[in-house]
């Protein structure tokens, strides 16, 4: 059976629909029996008070079907994760989930202690949430390790796939500026006014030459130059963003730093061997998707053969 539980980098299907949830339901506050043990993975027990808290998850995602079962059997197979993460000792630590806490938080306009309230009104919790990011950040790098990540291509492999193609791959090159508007973490309320000013900043924006004069004329806003990117090199977060732009900067995002925007500086076509293994290396990534895939459910699988699990 599939894993309920997803990557890192597909966690953000999870909590958008979260926060959605967040702002458009209202909330109860689950009341919970004296936890009993559900099931035992390797004599390590699965309460039924995690198993209610993954329903109050699982119903903030608006899934449909037998909640109390695809509860447990997501809980069944993120102990078998934790396991094993913490077995080959590749746990990401506690400051990193944290960070990616409070970056979810930000993202919604809610401080940390306010996402806090919301999750545990949901009957979900804080824990809860943040032990489900943990194996969401972890679990790849373990699978990555088994199974092997791409890396950079040696020069004899780029030359081969250009002679295949006949021809090299041409790309979008970006000169790229990181325009942040602070917000500090114990001022999370300031955050609406900070993306006012930050928009409004966007249609007087004099060009990257100036624009470290500029931001000096303004309260607690940096410019941090991120140099050369190559369109399939670009983050999932700002992509669309970067395609949309219209002018020299991109729409507004709330970050775990404040409110950003990326200056785009300028942009060529560009087909040197670089770009060409940046293509390829793309294009690999995308056909191995299916193949990572596979590579989670197996790894679990056998995890599960392994294993000693008892359902009560």
């Amino acid at each position: 059976m599939k894993s309920g539980l997803k990557p890192m980098r597909a966690l953000v299907f999870g909590v958008a629909a979260l926060a959605v949830s967040l702002t458009a339901q209202p909330f109860v506050p689950a009341a919970f029996a004296a936890s009993q043990i559900s099931a035992t993975v390797n004599k390590t027990a699965i309460t039924t008070g995690d198993v209610a808290k993954r329903v109050a998850f699982l119903k903030l995602q608006r899934t449909k079907g037998n909640l109390n079962k695809i509860a447990q059997q997501q809980l069944v197979d993120e102990f078998l994760k934790r396991q094993e993460v913490l077995r080959v000792q590749m746990s990401v630590s506690t400051q990193e989930v944290d960070a990616a806490y409070a970056r979810f938080a930000a993202s919604n306009k809610l401080a940390p202690q306010q996402l806090d309230k919301l999750l545990q009104q949901a009957g979900v919790g804080a824990d809860h949430f943040k032990a489900y990011i943990a194996i969401s950040m972890s679990w790849p790098r373990v699978v990555n390790a088994r199974y092997g990540s791409s890396g950079r291509m040696s020069n004899q492999e780029v030359v081969s796939r250009m002679l295949q193609n006949k021809q090299k791959p041409v790309t979008t090159e970006y000169f790229l500026q990181q325009v942040i508007f602070v917000v500090p973490a114990s001022k999370k309320g300031i955050v609406g006014k900070r993306k006012a000013e930050a928009e409004a900043s966007r249609a007087k924006f004099p060009g990257c030459d100036q624009a470290k004069v500029f931001a000096a004329t303004m309260h607690d806003v940096s410019v941090r130059s991120l140099g050369r990117v190559l369109a399939p090199e670009l983050p999932e977060d700002w992509k669309p963003l970067i395609e949309k732009a219209k002018g020299n900067t991109t729409g507004t995002r709330v970050t775990e730093r404040g409110v950003e925007y990326l200056a785009i500086c300028k942009t060529r076509q560009v087909s040197d061997d670089y770009a060409a293994e940046v293509v390829f290396r793309a294009e690999d990534l995308g056909k191995q998707k299916d193949g990572e895939n596979a590579n989670e459910q197996k790894y679990v699988e056998e995890l599960r053969k392994r294993a000693q699990i008892v359902y009560n």
